[in-house]
């Protein structure tokens, strides 16, 4: 089941990815399904039809969350209308209903910065999820720890016949690992981030980042300490680092996978969940 999961998952973000390359024709008062990711290095719309088949996706480099907060209410704004506009002129249809996720444990404050920022956009929010329950929409996990890497913070979903039974947040991120690679090469933020996302540099900047990899292991084992787990799934942009997985195994003890592309795992999931 594991193997057949990952493989259904990995087809449907290649189909997603694949959107670029294709115009869409629009279907008479046609509606979908659209999922707003504001993450923390990027901000995603993924766009689906009722059936839950890819349409199309836009996204941004944007640094307006911080630890699970939204720190730049006016920069995710520009950011998300500009990307819904890109999409409406592609579709030739107006977005107007959306669901968001945010990390588990985020208060309902916070809940409400992110809520105002998409229907600034000009779209209603209808459904509000955790991220790693988001992610696990794609991956259709029964049993295991879905753990969603983001920018900021580590969040997951514990999972116990197809239910999620424990979620959990804290900070470490793809942050992190930016900072020591800044540090380790006097460089600033910006630059180490495009190394980190360099694939032609993971053998080099790997051992640098280790240490930040041991310590979203560490609490990944802390909160799964007290359940039955016997499979991590790892998605989010911070696990697209090669062998990112193989660090969370050997410290954990316990089978870890991830999708080919991790990144799209997470908004591919919240736009699922637009009803």
């Amino acid at each position: 089941m594991r193997s057949m999961n990952l493989k259904k998952s990995e087809l449907l973000i290649s189909e997603l990815e694949n959107t670029k390359s294709k115009k869409y024709s629009l279907k008479k008062d046609e509606e979908f399904l659209v999922g707003v990711d504001l993450g923390t290095a990027y901000i995603v719309i993924v766009v689906l039809n009722k059936q839950k088949k890819p349409i199309t996706y836009e996204m941004e480099y944007a640094q307006v969350v911080k630890d699970g907060l939204l720190v730049d209410y006016m920069g995710a704004l520009n950011i998300l209308k500009r990307l819904k506009s890109k999409i409406e002129s592609e579709l030739g249809t107006e977005l107007t209903k959306a669901a968001i996720a945010v990390p588990p444990g985020t208060s309902k404050g916070d809940c409400k910065s992110h809520i105002y920022v998409v229907e600034g956009a000009g779209m209603e929010v209808i459904n509000v999820l955790d991220e790693p329950t988001a992610a696990n929409s794609v991956l259709e996990i029964n049993n295991g720890v879905v753990v969603d890497v983001g920018g900021g913070t580590t969040g997951l979903s514990v999972i116990k016949n197809g239910k999620v039974i424990y979620t959990a947040d804290e900070p470490t991120g793809g942050t992190h690992l930016s900072l020591v690679i800044s540090g380790a090469y006097h460089i600033d933020f910006d630059t180490a981030e495009a190394i980190k996302k360099d694939i032609n540099k993971c053998n080099e900047i790997l051992p640098l980042v280790t240490p930040v990899i041991q310590k979203v292991a560490s609490i990944i084992s802390r909160h799964i300490v007290k359940f039955e787990v016997s499979e991590i799934y790892l998605v989010g942009g911070t696990c697209c680092l090669k062998g990112f997985e193989n660090i969370v195994e050997k410290e954990t003890g316990i089978k870890t996978y991830k999708p080919r592309n991790p990144f799209l795992v997470t908004p591919l999931g919240i736009a699922m969940n637009c009803k």
